[in-house]
């Protein structure tokens, strides 16, 4: 169980004629909520009239039916949820992004990071632009508005902004008659898109998504690629495409995205039944039951179960009502929902060795308490598996791990962590393994950088939060 905050989630559908797209946005939203729990926010097109709301929230506590009626129907619209990793949480900074402009009207939903925010808001600054939020998705709307000055087609104008922005970008961009699609050149984040039986196209973060809202899963967008949907159906400019290494967020495999999603090929259900079955591998225990912790650690313990030849079982109760712990503000608030979120099934564990897995440990105190609830069920033995490596740098593209500062493995041997965490056993996946969760689709490869270091792009020269988000005197 961790403390991590995911990225985002985006969603976008393009109809041939004026349809309900609101409420079909808002459904591919609740299907993608488990990325982001913050805020929320849907724009329709109604030829080129737009209309918008966000705020923050959940999807179903957002969007009464009223707001949504409000939003009336179009042609075109986007969607988002946030947990943001760039700029504060509340509403100033909710998405998508509302752009009006000489050249026309924009709205622009991202999922990811930049790792040149900061020399990029700087340039524009002096320019002359003026800022509403601290998230870098504006700087992204500077530059393709910028651009859009020259470019004859506001696709070109975000083929030209991609030469400008570096780091993990999964966009969806609506214009006045266009949805347009765009995934950076590593391929950082999930995008794909598919067809309803009735014409429509549908892009989102997730295959999930699309299969929410009856859509047939086309293709993966692949890193790098631009695609445009119009009135003639869509095309792809794939002038970036092959320009980097291909770099999917292995942690996608591991937490961030739902098991029933498909991702670049690969089946997330199979990808954590895999990293289970590599842990039983790795480190073995003699043990009379596995139970994982849900919900991203139960796929890990049935394969790490069939591995292991130990029978599985369910070993909690989640109290569904409750959200992901990770996205309570603030580390108290977190702890107190473990308790009410999670309890142990006494008669699974009591008197018997039990193989503890989930999906990762960060700063080590929501695994503690759930380690101390097993124990105080009645557990002989815990033996703790995790199905990811340590945590040992900060992610910059997209996972809220801004420093080493509070990550327990930059700090503590893993016995260290056993002793702290009060298990038998500690195991962590190792980073090869990790790597071939995906199994090695298309020969491509997975990006595990807060594991090991190896960055695939350039990383900020300033990574600090911005000065917009610090007291006065937290500079002094």
């Amino acid at each position: 169980m961790s403390s991590l905050r995911e990225e985002c989630g985006v969603f976008g559908v393009y109809s041939p004629e004026t349809y309900d797209v609101a409420s079909m946005t808002y459904y591919g939203l609740f299907a993608l909520q488990h990325r982001g729990q913050e805020s929320c926010g849907i724009v329709v097109n109604d030829d080129g009239l737009f209309q918008s709301y966000k705020d923050t929230g959940l999807v179903n506590d957002v969007f009464t039916s009223q707001h949504l009626a409000a939003l009336g129907s179009g042609n075109i619209a986007i969607g988002h949820v946030r947990y943001g990793t760039t700029g504060t949480t509340g509403r100033s900074n909710a998405q998508p992004i509302v752009v009006n402009h000489i050249k026309g009207r924009m709205a622009l939903a991202h999922n990811g990071n930049l790792v040149n925010t900061s020399e990029l808001r700087t340039e524009l600054e002096l320019q002359g632009s003026i800022f509403h939020t601290t998230s870098d998705t504006e700087v992204i709307s500077y530059l393709i508005t910028k651009e859009r000055l020259t470019a004859p087609t506001i696709e070109e104008a975000v083929n030209r902004a991609m030469c400008r922005i570096k780091g993990a970008y999964s966009l969806v961009i609506m214009s006045p008659s266009k949805l347009i699609a765009v995934r950076d050149e590593n391929g950082f984040r999930p995008l794909c898109y598919g067809q309803t039986e009735d014409g429509r196209y549908v892009v989102a973060s997730e295959s999930c998504a699309l299969d929410a809202v009856g859509a047939r899963f086309i293709r993966d967008i692949d890193a790098g690629e631009i695609l445009v949907f119009d009135k003639n159906g869509p095309h792809s400019i794939r002038d970036h495409c092959g320009k980097a290494p291909y770099c999917m967020c292995v942690f996608e495999y591991i937490y961030f995205a739902r098991p029933d999603s498909v991702i670049d090929g690969c089946s997330v259900y199979e990808a954590r039944m895999r990293a289970g079955a590599f842990l039983a591998l790795e480190y073995p225990v003699q043990a009379d039951v596995v139970i994982g912790v849900p919900d991203s650690g139960i796929q890990a313990a049935i394969g790490y179960a069939r591995q292991s030849g130990i029978p599985y079982n369910t070993g909690f109760i989640k109290n569904k009502y409750i959200g992901r712990t990770f996205i309570a503000p603030g580390q108290a608030s977190r702890e107190d929902k473990v308790k009410i979120k999670l309890n142990p099934i006494a008669e699974v564990v009591r008197g018997k060795r039990v193989v503890l897995v989930d999906d990762s440990i960060v700063r080590g105190t929501t695994s503690a308490r759930i380690v101390r609830l097993v124990r105080e069920a009645g557990a002989k033995e815990i033996h703790m598996r995790i199905s990811a490596p340590p945590f040992v740098n900060p992610c910059y593209y997209g996972t809220d791990i801004d420093s080493r500062e509070h990550l327990i493995a930059c700090h503590h041997t893993v016995e260290e962590i056993r002793s702290i965490i009060g298990a038998d056993s500690l195991g962590f996946l190792s980073v090869d393994s990790a790597k071939k969760l995906a199994g090695g689709i298309q020969g491509k490869g997975q990006c595990a950088a807060c594991f090991n270091g190896e960055y695939p792009t350039q990383i900020p020269s300033n990574p600090i939060k911005s000065k917009f988000e610090k007291r006065i005197s937290d500079n002094n």
